[in-house]
């Protein structure tokens, strides 16, 4: 049950701590008061999509937490099938700030959790229920789930709804391949081009850097090159230019012929002799380099052509080789698909049919458990509204056929007369809003006869007096035997009831306004419902009257 909630800067709540308790829980108070906030509050630390007007005017943040005791051996089981795990004690606080910028942060056991996940939390834990509620009766599209979660159909649907949306993905695939004639040629002739452009590239991943070091590399050869050619050429000599080696031993050899006349020149001889040997050795190793270097400006003008081909078809097809390469296997597969799209079909014809036959045999199953489930169902509202002075009441679970979609192949009505030899009729039709507020009521007790969760109904009063608002309090007060609830309501009748009686009040205080709350004892109880039923200014037989009631 939910024990405490605290809040902080909601609207006019500054700061608030409501302890509730087990059983009914009722909230009572001058319109305006605000026990809408406190709804509003409980919304939010339940994972509900909020506004930043929210925010109390001034604060830069708001903040709620609950705390939830004697979570039950069900829910705890499903909670931890979501990763959360409750205390030792059995209790669990749920957490929610929210700022202005729209950044919420969410806290379930403590753990950081994302907004979703507090809700599917939430979800286990407490069940709202307002004059929405009553509205939302009012559509047919809402009466399905209402039937399913009766008849327990989560997984049954959930396995039904994978089938019908495999069904749908193959009847999409066949619609692609029914193709226009005439564009089917036009897009042929579009692949053809395509792929043929592509696999005469014959583009491998990685290519365009690969080239580009290449590129690199020769141009540094063809300058060695260069530079390594001059320098042979000097040293070796040319056809028209002889080389320092040739001129060396020319010199040795001139000296020679005169070492006989002129005295001490047959060291420099020697000297030549030497430099030209070693210039020569120079030239093996400079000749030796230079067959070793690779590369041209034929081959830099062959990889340029190369980086030329890559960008414009990279650009075209995707912005790089891997793209270009996926574009170019996807052509390929559509292409496949549009030359063999006959026998395409047939296999895709073969797999719509076992999907369609699949399905067609789970929503069946999904007909027959709404029709049982919907008869039970009724028989269980229509008590349920005998009991809350509708004695003539009957209420219909309508389950027809109808095209397989994605939640079976059943529409489901519910339908309502109150009056003896009236036929039943849509429920938006017919009922008014009292009428509605029963309704809901009914159908939560039945639906919620198993759980254990938090009930909240807010102004489940509306359109109702007299008896009818009577038989819903001892209604409220027989659900709250086994769940607890939370009641706002306007009504004395219900508010009696009550295992503890909240009063919600607003006071003014330096030009700010600020709600308050106050847990009332027997007393201050009589005089609220005497204030509920008379106003303000009763008197003092009226207040004997709301004491009566109570007792």
């Amino acid at each position: 049950m939910l024990s405490v909630l605290q809040i902080e800067n909601i609207a006019i709540i500054e700061k608030m701590t409501v302890d509730f308790s087990a059983g009914l829980n009722i909230l009572t108070g001058e319109t305006g008061a605000g026990k809408s906030i406190l709804i509003d509050s409980i919304n939010a630390v339940s994972g509900a999509k909020t506004s930043r007007e929210l925010i109390r005017t001034g604060a830069a943040y708001a903040f709620v937490s609950a705390v939830f005791t004697g979570v039950d051996r069900e829910t705890a089981d499903a909670l931890a099938l979501m990763g959360i795990s409750t205390d030792a004690d059995g209790s669990l606080q749920l957490q929610r700030k929210m700022f202005r910028d729209g950044k919420n942060l969410c806290f379930v056991g403590g753990t950081a959790v994302t907004v979703s996940m507090l809700r599917a939390a939430a979800m286990q834990l407490i069940n709202i229920h307002g004059q929405r509620d009553s509205q939302e009766l009012l559509r047919s599209e809402s009466h399905m789930g209402v039937l399913d979660r009766f008849a327990d159909n989560a997984e049954t649907q959930a396995d039904y709804a994978g089938t019908f949306e495999a069904l749908t993905a193959v009847k999409k695939e066949m619609d692609a391949l029914r193709l226009d004639e005439g564009y089917k040629a036009r897009r042929l002739d579009l692949l053809n081009y395509q792929i043929g452009e592509l696999e005469a590239a014959d583009i491998t991943d990685g290519e365009t850097e690969n080239l580009k070091k290449r590129r690199a590399i020769i141009r540094n050869a063809v300058r060695v090159s260069d530079a390594l050619s001059r320098t042979v050429a000097a040293v070796l000599g040319t056809e028209d230019t002889p080389g320092a080696g040739a001129l060396l031993h020319e010199a040795a050899c001139h000296i020679a012929s005169v070492t006989d006349v002129v005295q001490g020149l047959s060291p420099v001889q020697e000297s030549l002799l030497q430099a030209e040997e070693t210039v020569m050795d120079a030239s093996a190793v400079l000749e030796d380099a230079l067959q070793q270097l690779g590369g041209s400006e034929e081959q830099i003008d062959e990889i340029e052509e190369r980086l030329d081909v890559l960008t414009r078809l990279t650009k075209k097809y995707g912005g790089s080789e891997a793209a270009a390469l996926a574009f170019l296997a996807e052509a390929k597969a559509e292409l496949e698909n549009l030359t063999f799209s006959e026998e395409t079909l047939a296999r895709l014809q073969t797999e719509y049919d076992r999907l369609l036959a699949e399905a067609t045999e789970k929503a069946a199953a999904l007909s027959r458990s709404r029709a049982q489930a919907g008869k039970t169902l009724s028989a269980c509202v229509e008590e349920q509204l005998r009991q809350l002075s509708m004695p003539h009441v009957r209420f219909l679970t309508q389950v027809l056929p109808a095209p397989l979609s994605q939640t079976g192949a059943d529409t489901v009505e519910f339908l309502i007369t109150a009056n003896p030899g009236e036929e039943p009729k849509a429920l938006g039709k017919v009922a008014s809003g009292g009428e509605l507020s029963r309704v809901m009521l009914a159908l939560q007790t039945v639906l919620n006869a198993r759980s254990a969760a938090t009930l909240i109904f807010d102004e489940i009063d509306t359109g109702v007096s007299g008896t009818a608002a009577g038989r819903i309090a001892e209604k409220l007060k027989n659900l709250s035997l086994k769940n607890q609830v939370l009641c706002i309501t306007h009504s004395a009748r219900i508010a009696a009831f009550a295992d503890r009686h909240i009063y919600l009040y607003k006071t003014v205080e330096n030009g700010k306004t600020y709600t308050k709350m106050q847990l009332l004892d027997r007393e201050e109880r009589a005089r609220e419902l005497a204030r509920i039923t008379f106003g303000d200014h009763y008197s003092a037989v009226q207040l004997e009257s709301a004491r009566g009631l109570l007792q």
